[in-house]
């Protein structure tokens, strides 16, 4: 996408963009960029997180749900349209059935989206944008800070919860789901 000149765009502009080799997210009227110079793009350690994150969360919801990367989510905070893009978002067939299939950003809020720290953003920049999330409609936010090792994870009913090592993340949201840093981090080629 090319971001508008237009300061000011609504949701249908901005969809309406060019799409090019940066990704914006729509944010207050404004395509923003997603990662906002080379020194924040993805590095190798945000790339294999996401592939480790994939592939785990593929297998356990192959018919439960939809587990993408970087899927543009339709959402709104306090009435004000809202795109993100984050790394992954994970939609049950219960929001969006199996046989939904359109090329589009997702209409509703996601159980569960993913966002992983790159260089030069900063966990209090992720822990403002997941509660942004959960105000948004979204019911789970996992902060994954590939440098800490560790997964935060943001809920509408309670504190956000660190997990590091083998504490095993298990959700009612997400049945059967157990899932602990250490996999992530080892399938990923981060640790031994």
């Amino acid at each position: 996408m090319v971001q508008s000149p237009n300061k000011c765009l609504t949701l249908e502009e901005f969809l309406a963009l060019p799409e090019g080799d940066i990704t914006y997210e729509f944010v207050k009227g404004e395509a923003v960029p997603k990662y906002k110079d080379d020194q924040m793009s993805p590095k190798f350690f945000h790339g294999s997180t996401t592939g480790a994150l994939f592939i785990l969360l593929s297998a356990w919801g192959q018919d439960k749900g939809r587990v993408v990367i970087e899927w543009a989510i339709k959402l709104k905070i306090e009435n004000e349209n809202w795109m993100p893009v984050p790394d992954l978002a994970y939609v049950s067939y219960n929001l969006l059935p199996a046989d939904w299939l359109k090329d589009e950003p997702c209409p509703v809020a996601p159980e569960l989206v993913i966002e992983i720290i790159s260089p030069g953003q900063t966990f209090g920049e992720m822990t403002a944008k997941a509660a942004d999330y959960i105000k948004a409609g979204v019911l789970r936010v996992w902060v994954v800070d590939t440098k800490a090792k560790t997964i935060t994870i943001f809920t509408p009913a309670s504190v956000p919860i660190t997990y590091r090592d083998h504490l095993i993340i298990k959700d009612d949201l997400l049945p059967g789901l157990e899932i602990t840093p250490k996999e992530v981090f080892q399938r990923a080629g981060l640790i031994s």
